[in-house]
């Protein structure tokens, strides 16, 4: 249900108003007598659309529109209606930023029409927003590997119901990816997704950021600030590495989740909210409810429903793709020509395990390789030195010939599982001459049919 603001010093006016819209519209109303009240009230509640008179004593309509522009944040599309008939006013007033203007006598159908247009523009102005910041993103979620093709299906599977999910991975797996295609295939798609990171939230900070204050609630706070939980109304609010939470923190959260309803630092009052929260952590939280430092409570709430981030080594297939991706973005973003990666560089990096920070680990090293290579293509010698540790042996670094044998093994190991271990067409996709000359390697690497 939208919230509507009727703003007017006549209170019979605004009654009036406010009676006729819930009863002809449905929305729910909410008045302010001057402009500066207003103000406060959008600062404080979840305001989707203004009517506003413009002459008033003290803070007039026009002074409001200029301060709409200047606050922070997204502010609600505002309709101005005056009872004077000086549309020269009202053009001004549109110039100001307002969406339209009506007069006071024109009939409350035509004022519930233009509140509709106003909310419509301003959904889509919305999502046209959220899509150019999607397109923003440097690290979307690349891959045909098997893991990644299941990790997909459980996404949409999971993302049009409004139940919390806990997504679990290592560090740099892409944890945050996997939360924004959740919202992005969701029926929250046009609303807000809102990431918070847990652990970079100052201790005494985190109620205050989760769940807002009002003015004065403590020192320091001069004036009323809504939460995430408030920011995320309608959206999805992300919680990152939610296993460092604070205890306290954490019995505040499970009340939220249980009532849908949040109270504000210093406040009394419950506000309703409808955000879906997405939680992520690399930490054991078994281990952590076993030493007391996580409720198992919350817990519970939390992991409604699971999905497991692979790490980048147990989909190295994916590596040749994530490598394209991200040599293109890094020469965009840098300014630099085009650049192409050649076969045994690919394979080094195919060969590594990314134990450290997986993907994101594998993106700086590409943004490294890229400054180091000064022609158009990035070779084998470009690869970081710590990329080509492997496994085989703890801290053990193994010669470019050993590297260079283990990367072919995992292209034709990939390619084999892709095409279903079928020789000719894997021969075929890796330009060999026939099947034979894949045997050869095969039967060098002893590879077999799993």
């Amino acid at each position: 249900m939208s919230l509507i603001l009727i703003v007017d010093d006549v209170a019979a006016m605004c009654e009036q108003y406010a009676y006729d819209l819930e009863r002809l519209g449905g929305y729910e109303t909410i008045t302010a007598g001057g402009g500066a009240e207003a103000l406060d009230v959008i600062r404080a509640e979840p305001v989707d659309c203004l009517i506003l008179d413009l002459e008033m004593p003290g803070m007039d309509g026009f002074a409001v529109l200029k301060a709409l522009r200047q606050m922070k944040g997204e502010a609600p599309p505002v309709i101005v209606y005056t009872g004077t008939g000086n549309f020269a006013r009202c053009v001004r007033a549109i110039k100001l930023g307002a969406f339209t203007f009506v007069d006071k006598s024109e009939p409350m159908e035509r004022v519930v029409q233009e509140i509709e247009n106003a909310l419509e523009q301003h959904r889509l102005s919305s999502e046209v927003k959220a899509l150019k910041n999607r397109l923003g993103e440097d690290s979307p979620m690349i891959g045909e590997s098997r893991p990644m093709m299941k990790l997909r299906e459980a996404i949409a599977r999971l993302a049009p119901i409004p139940s919390a999910v806990l997504i679990m991975g290592e560090s740099g797996s892409g944890k945050e990816l996997v939360a924004r295609e959740l919202h992005r295939l969701s029926p929250r798609a046009s609303q807000l997704f809102l990431p918070l990171n847990c652990a970079a939230l100052p201790e005494n900070l985190v109620e205050s950021e989760l769940f807002g204050h009002e003015a004065g609630a403590f020192t320091g706070a001069s004036r009323l600030r809504r939460g995430a939980f408030e920011a995320a109304n309608g959206g999805t609010l992300f919680l990152d590495e939610v296993g460092e939470l604070p205890v306290p923190a954490q019995a505040k959260l499970l009340r939220v989740l249980e009532d849908q309803q949040v109270t504000r630092l210093g406040g009394s009052r419950q506000i309703k909210v409808d955000t879906r929260v997405v939680t992520a952590t690399n930490r054991d939280l078994e281990a952590e409810i076993a030493a007391g430092r996580f409720r198992q409570d919350l817990h519970f709430r939390l992991n409604v429903h699971i999905l497991t981030v692979p790490p980048l080594r147990e989909r190295l297939s994916d590596v040749p793709p994530l490598l394209e991706h991200f040599l293109g973005e890094t020469c965009r973003r840098f300014g630099y020509r085009p650049k192409r990666i050649a076969a045994e560089a690919i394979g080094l990096l195919q060969a590594c395990e990314w134990r450290k920070n997986n993907v994101r680990e594998l993106r700086n090293a590409i943004e490294r390789m890229v400054i180091a290579c000064d022609g158009d293509e990035i070779g084998a010698e470009h690869v970081p030195a710590e990329a080509v540790r492997t496994s085989a042996a703890e801290g053990e670094v193994q010669t470019l010939k050993e590297s260079k044998a283990r990367a072919e093994r995992e292209i034709v190991v990939a390619a084999l599982e892709r095409n279903d271990w079928q020789i000719t067409k894997t021969a075929a996709e890796l330009g060999l001459a026939d099947h034979s000359s894949l045997l050869k390697i095969m039967r060098r690497h002893k590879l077999a049919r799993r």
